[in-house]
């Protein structure tokens, strides 16, 4: 058997996050029953996280394997071929054979865009804001993240998860242009719902809802309740995930 990483992106408009789920599309049944129709037997994908419903990603990895060794670049073009236009595959890697797209990932960055105004090109891939914040103290706010590593205030509730502890390695936001800001965060793993609730609250600060000492208070108390609202997925982007180069086998 060889295992291989997929390196792919989507547009999650139309489906119901990247997990199988018995009532609604996902990318993850897609994309395995693409391999199963080309590999002509059942075919088991793994992915590197799960994101929500509407949620996208220019880059996500998942892994599967294969009985006998495959052309990287061809069976990248098979995939494409087979699947639907809003899933494109970039590239396989053969990896070794115990690497785990999920558990050998060192860092995950997503990224979060809003704007100030409307627009109908990108109404599906922006939050809209109807004031614009204050994005300097929104920022002061965010370092204060990186002081600690349990973030149950930021979860969804009852999840399966044996920890809530993360190590966040950036998070900050930027001006993309002149009405477009994009909140930028990586850490070794997120929680359910984590960057979302993190953005809400954020904007609560922004907005002088929230102080930022207040901020950091929230993050103490480990209550999803004192946390501000998740934004809408649909401005989430899932941009990298990082391996250690070990597991690859030489392309």
């Amino acid at each position: 058997m060889q295992r291989y990483f997929i390196y792919l992106a989507y547009d999650g408009t139309a489906y119901h996050g990247w997990q199988i789920q018995p009532n609604g599309t996902s990318v993850q049944a897609c994309l395995m029953k693409a391999l199963s129709t080309l590999l002509r037997r059942e075919v088991d994908v793994v992915g590197a996280g799960r994101t929500d419903a509407g949620v996208h990603a220019s880059l996500m990895v998942a892994h599967f394997d294969s009985d006998a060794p495959l052309d990287p670049v061809l069976m990248a073009d098979k995939l494409n071929r087979l699947l639907p236009p809003d899933i494109s595959v970039y590239r396989l890697r053969a990896v070794k054979q115990d690497a785990h797209a999920r558990f050998d990932a060192t860092a995950r960055t997503y990224r979060y865009y809003v704007t100030t105004v409307k627009t109908p090109f990108n109404r599906q891939y922006r939050c809209r804001l109807f004031q614009t914040p204050d994005f300097e103290r929104m920022n002061e706010a965010a370092q204060i993240l990186f002081d600690y590593t349990d973030f149950t205030s930021f979860s969804k509730l009852h999840t399966d998860v044996k920890t809530n502890n993360c190590r966040i390695m950036q998070a900050g936001w930027t001006q993309q242009d002149e009405s477009t800001w994009v909140f930028t965060i990586r850490a070794d793993r997120f929680l359910r719902n984590m960057v979302r609730a993190i953005v809400g609250t954020l904007l609560e600060v922004g907005r002088g809802k929230l102080s930022v000492e207040g901020f950091r208070q929230v993050i103490e108390q480990r209550d999803r309740c004192r946390a501000g609202t998740s934004v809408p997925g649909n401005a989430l982007f899932l941009v990298d995930v990082a391996y250690p180069e070990e597991i690859f086998v030489s392309d």
